[in-house]
């Protein structure tokens, strides 16, 4: 078993092989898969949030500098012979995992392994720069993107980190501040979340988010549609209802969340039917929600009572 110390080069390790994979624009299902199975199960009772440090790597491409942030962050955590040895194995795996390497990610690797072999040949170009000193970051490092600073929004609510990256890297601009993005983007995952409970979202379901978010929270039709887009474009597994709701309940008085409740069920109904699965993934949510069993079944006839 390996020491506290190597795991966190393990962690770390993940992390760059993720970026480094990410070198040719793609990052494929068997990349990802021989890093989990080569690499990670190296660290016993991984938890959910180490497991999240790696993720939020996979879920938008890394550029050259935030690789050479990670780059440098691995070189300086190396501090034995395993972790070095741990580092060169897992790179041959990364290379070897779909059978085929490009130029690209080729190119990528060697930087790491001349960077962590402390070379500082001419050939690495703008990485080797980084590398000068072991545990004093160089300038270039220090201003280099990193998206981890948001890792509790993207374990919580990952509609708001999805939508403060493509603010930063030129989406449009909310005109909203950030607390009512925050509260907006647990909205629009709520909504999604109740969209989905069929896997298949329909036309006049996503027509119902765009109306309830122009309506009820005053939002133009470009804010709607961008949440609305960020909002169904996230997994599943990525929305967890509980979470939302109750953190919608810390920011938001009764009437709102009975007003998010409503918005639900008319989501649900779009289609012109509500569903058992429907009912329960709502009742669920408006418990979250601190709202009464009454206030929940008004808001359920709003949407079940014949036109």
């Amino acid at each position: 078993m390996i020491n506290q110390q190597d795991q966190a080069v393990v962690l770390t390790l993940a992390k760059v092989l993720v970026a480094a994979a990410w070198a040719d624009g793609d990052l494929n299902a068997d990349e990802i898969n021989s890093m989990k199975r080569e690499l990670l199960t190296k660290i016993p009772d991984l938890s959910a949030q180490q497991w999240a440090s790696v993720a939020i790597y996979m879920e938008s491409p890394v550029d050259e500098a935030e690789r050479g942030r990670l780059v440098q962050e691995l070189r300086a955590r190396i501090t034995t012979p395993l972790g070095k040895q741990l580092v060169f194995d897992a790179l041959n795996e990364l290379v070897a995992a779909d059978g085929q390497v490009s130029d690209a990610e080729r190119a990528a690797v060697d930087e790491v392994r001349a960077a962590i072999e402390g070379g500082n040949s001419s050939g690495m170009g703008r990485v080797s720069r980084l590398f000068k000193g072991r545990s004093t970051p160089s300038p270039a490092a220090a201003s280099a993107p990193n998206r981890e600073q948001y890792l509790d929004e993207f374990v919580r609510n990952r509609v708001y980190y999805v939508i403060r990256r493509r603010l930063e890297q030129g989406g449009i601009a909310p005109k909203l501040s950030d607390a009512e993005i925050r509260k907006l983007s647990l909205a629009g995952g709520l909504m999604a979340v109740v969209a989905r409970t069929n896997p298949d979202v329909t036309g006049d379901e996503q027509a119902a988010m765009l109306a309830t978010l122009q309506q009820n929270w005053h939002l133009n039709a470009e804010q709607a549609g961008f949440l609305v887009d960020v909002a169904l474009a996230q997994q599943p597994d990525d929305l967890d209802s509980f979470r939302l709701a109750d953190a919608f309940a810390a920011v938001s008085d009764y009437d709102e969340r009975a007003q998010l409740v409503d918005a639900l069920f008319a989501i649900a109904a779009a289609d012109h039917a509500v569903n058992n699965d429907e009912v329960e993934k709502i009742r669920n949510i408006a418990n979250a929600l601190v709202l009464t069993h009454q206030r929940f079944i008004e808001a359920k006839l709003k949407a079940t009572r014949p036109v």
